[in-house]
């Protein structure tokens, strides 16, 4: 990892976004390797830091918007997590997926981190809903996803796996005329 102070595009007072970093991948891998987010994922199998690195090359490429999550609260900013925008520009909407390292959970990171990424899609991306699916007995992620602005909006029937359990997927989305609380993004631009 590079010694250099990151570019932060948007931040709150304990985390940023950033942009997604080919120099972070073994960082990125490493983080995905961890058997608790593979198990939050409904993930069976880890994937080789070989076809990370191939896979990072393309994600840098295509059109969905990645961001590097960093924690702002010490001394210099660390990174800690990534989200994801997966958009579908017919319709302005995109589906939200976030990975945190496993130093980064249970301390608010992830809720916030995913309110500054619903931030950004609402008052950048001019999306008009964001949505995602998370596994039912993910309650942690469903409490974060709540508190970040998202609201239940189904249920996908034995559609996932947990420890090895068939389980439930929980639909959430958020909509723009939802957001509601300060905006990181808003702030940039002060009024008059």
């Amino acid at each position: 990892m590079n010694d250099h102070a990151p570019d932060l595009w948007i931040s709150s007072p304990t985390c940023a976004l950033g942009p997604y970093r080919a120099d972070l991948v073994e960082t990125y891998w490493r983080w995905e390797q961890d058997p608790a987010l593979m198990v939050g994922y409904g993930r069976q199998s880890p994937e080789s830091l070989e076809a990370r690195t191939e896979g990072i090359a393309h994600q840098l490429r295509g059109s969905n918007i990645r961001f590097t999550v960093y924690e702002v609260a010490g001394e210099r900013s660390v990174p800690v997590g990534v989200t994801t925008l997966l958009p579908d520009d017919a319709v302005r909407t995109a589906e939200f997926v976030i990975m945190l390292g496993k130093e980064a959970r249970g301390r608010g990171l992830g809720a916030e981190a995913t309110r500054l990424t619903l931030d950004y899609a609402f008052h950048v991306a001019a999306l008009r809903m964001v949505w995602l699916k998370v596994l039912a007995p993910h309650t942690a992620g469903i409490r974060a996803y709540e508190r970040a602005g998202f609201r239940l909006a189904g249920r996908l029937r034995e559609s996932g796996y947990w420890l090895g359990q068939v389980c439930d997927e929980v639909l959430m989305d958020a909509l723009a005329v939802d957001f509601a609380g300060p905006s990181a993004v808003k702030a940039l631009f002060p009024e008059k």
